[in-house]
């Protein structure tokens, strides 16, 4: 008897107390119950763009909070974004209609040579988690892979990849290719990978380097404020 009474009735819960225990659940990678709540959210009137920032995004902050500091780690991670991907999967049909504002809009793929995506997979999932838009090319990408796509996918933001340090120059070389043509500038480039560190990044040309993916989050969040701010000033 003592186990029904705590089984909680997402239902029953105010707006306040569903946010707060969808956050809960996020955490716990719990995927039914995350579909449940959007959906009973959505059911209140809540605007698509609302319950993605307030519910799923504002959850899988602490989840990437936690990440950072050493409390959680990869697998959890990994559920958390797979639950945050059921909720998302619900919405991203609503925002398309809703034209609901983006944060941004990342291309992301392990570089040529490199066949390594547990990282890259965690940065695409924590990205979304955070409302960016991400495409990801998976692994293996030469500079014309990456370009393609930025053109065609009109993206602010280049994520690359590495594991190897046989691979890892090979980001100079996508990012000269991109001086070449004299696109640089139009995107910011963040560069990851085990065997990377904040000089290397410096080396090539990099915006950042990143070291996990909040970070990655964290310095995607930057870049896209600095140059939303810019918009509004020019």
């Amino acid at each position: 008897m003592a186990d029904e009474e705590q089984e909680i009735i997402l239902n029953e819960l105010s707006d306040e107390e569903l946010t707060l225990q969808m956050h809960d659940d996020l955490y716990d990678g719990m995927k039914e119950e995350i579909e449940e709540g959007t959906n009973i959210l959505l059911g209140r009137g809540w605007e698509p763009y609302r319950v993605l920032t307030e519910a799923l995004v504002g959850g899988m902050k602490i989840v990437g909070d936690d990440f950072r500091d050493g409390i959680l780690f990869v697998p959890e991670v990994l559920l958390a974004a797979n639950a945050m991907k059921a909720g998302m999967f619900i919405l991203k049909p609503l925002l398309a209609e809703t034209g609901a504002p983006r944060m941004g809009k990342m291309v992301i793929g392990t570089v040529k040579g490199d066949i390594h995506d547990i990282g890259k997979n965690l940065v695409t999932m924590m990205m979304e988690g955070a409302g960016f838009e991400v495409v990801d090319l998976g692994i293996n990408n030469p500079a014309e892979d990456y370009i393609a796509a930025l053109k065609k996918e009109d993206a602010d933001i280049l994520g690359m990849s590495a594991l190897l340090t046989t691979t890892m120059p090979y980001m100079k070389v996508v990012i000269d290719t991109l001086i070449e043509m004299g696109i640089r500038d139009d995107y910011v480039i963040l560069v990851g990978g085990a065997p990377l560190n904040e000089e290397f990044g410096k080396a090539i040309g990099a915006d950042a380097y990143c070291r996990d993916a909040a970070v990655a989050v964290e310095t995607a969040k930057d870049y896209m404020a600095r140059k939303h701010n810019q918009m509004a000033a020019g």
